[in-house]
């Protein structure tokens, strides 16, 4: 069993937020692999897939984002389920829009929702998939930006990208994480070029 987090606020005003994009990659893999209805369970929404044989649980905290590894960790402690089979996908103000990067374990970055996650699981050993949102440039205009909606161009690279990760979604699950890394890495380089 796994538990495939997404990380956000809740509330339609949020829905589009740059710090939203870890909801909007988990909402991509439900779509893609058809996971039940969501429902109220573990201080989030909670559906269910079976993805080659294995049972996968997503889970979207309703916490606010600072607050995110309450959630996680209710969830986790339920279902027994360890960090190492945690994936945790979310927004990476270090990476350029729509650029996703994998690993497992390792700092926060500064990230509150993963802070979160990290204090209440007692562990930094979960996955994390790092969705690039580009920095504003200036420390002081971080905040306005991640809680600002994404532009069209933004979310024009970015839809591909997150259909693309869900579909890959049995390599990250069985371990084939440079396959995975190098096909969104070459759609993010299309992606990327300039219009002549």
């Amino acid at each position: 069993m796994w538990l495939l987090v997404g990380l956000g606020n809740p509330g339609p005003q949020y829905a589009r937020h740059r710090h939203n994009v870890g909801f909007l990659a988990l909402e991509a893999v439900a779509r893609r692999w058809g996971a039940g209805g969501w429902r109220r369970r573990f201080r989030g929404e909670l559906a269910e897939l079976v993805l080659d044989g294995e049972k996968l649980l997503l889970l979207k905290p309703l916490t606010w984002m600072n607050e995110s590894g309450r959630a996680v960790a209710e969830a986790a402690r339920y279902f027994r389920i360890p960090p190492e089979r945690i994936v945790v996908f979310h927004d990476e103000l270090d990476l350029p829009p729509a650029r996703v990067r994998i690993k497992r374990g390792g700092g926060t970055a500064g990230h509150r929702g993963l802070e979160s996650i990290a204090r209440e699981l007692g562990s930094r050993d979960f996955w994390r998939v790092r969705i690039g949102i580009g920095h504003p440039g200036r420390r002081e205009r971080v905040v306005g930006w991640v809680l600002s909606d994404l532009d069209v161009e933004e979310r024009t690279r970015l839809e591909p990208v997150l259909e693309t990760l869900a579909e890959g979604l049995p390599d990250l699950l069985a371990g084939r994480i440079d396959r995975l890394q190098q096909g969104l890495a070459e759609l993010w380089r299309e992606t990327s070029k300039a219009p002549s």
